[in-house]
C-alpha cells in the first residue's frame, strides 16, 4: 500500500496551542482521528485571524477547502495541549497548501502532521477566484 508523504517546511509562520477535550477522545480514550481534524480547523481559523483576515474574508473572497491529506505519528489524550504550527505553501492561481504539524506541548511529541488544500472563493459570483496578492505576500509569493 502506497503511504501519503507531506513534505514540511524548515518553519512555520503561525503557532497556536489547542486543549484537547474529552469530546475530542474515541473509545480507546485518544483522540479521535475525524476529530483531529476538527483541532486543525480551529487552528487554520486563528492562522488567518492571526493575518486579520476571516475565512469567509480574505482581502473581499472566502476560502474552501479543497483537500487535506495526514499522517499519525503518536496518540495524543485527554488534557494534553497540542501545539498546531501552520504556514501557506505551494501557491497557484487560485489555492494554496496551508501545511501543519501538530506536537503535543510539553514533550514536543509529533502527533500528526499534514496539509489543507484551499481554494479562494467569491461567493458573489459563485465562483473560483484569484489568491488575494496581500495574502499572498504574507508568505512571500
Amino acid at each position: 500500500m502506497a503511504r501519503v508523504t507531506i513534505d514540511l517546511p524548515d518553519s512555520f509562520s503561525f503557532q497556536t496551542d489547542i486543549l484537547l477535550y474529552a469530546s475530542h477522545m474515541n473509545r480507546m480514550n485518544h483522540l479521535d482521528n475525524a476529530l483531529l481534524l476538527s483541532v486543525v480547523s480551529e487552528a487554520r481559523m486563528r492562522f488567518f485571524a492571526s493575518l486579520g483576515y476571516d475565512e469567509q474574508d480574505v482581502e473581499g473572497i472566502g476560502v474552501i477547502v479543497a483537500d487535506a491529506a495526514l499522517q499519525y505519528r503518536s496518540e495524543a489524550h485527554h488534557g494534553e495541549t497540542m501545539r498546531v504550527s501552520m504556514t501557506a505553501t505551494a501557491f497557484w492561481e487560485r489555492g494554496c497548501d496551508l501545511v501543519w504539524a501538530m506536537d503535543e506541548r510539553e514533550s514536543g511529541r509529533r502527533v500528526a502532521h499534514g496539509k489543507t488544500g484551499v481554494v479562494f472563493f467569491d461567493y458573489a459570483k459563485n465562483q473560483a477566484a484569484p489568491v488575494p496578492r496581500p495574502f499572498a505576500a504574507h508568505f512571500g509569493a
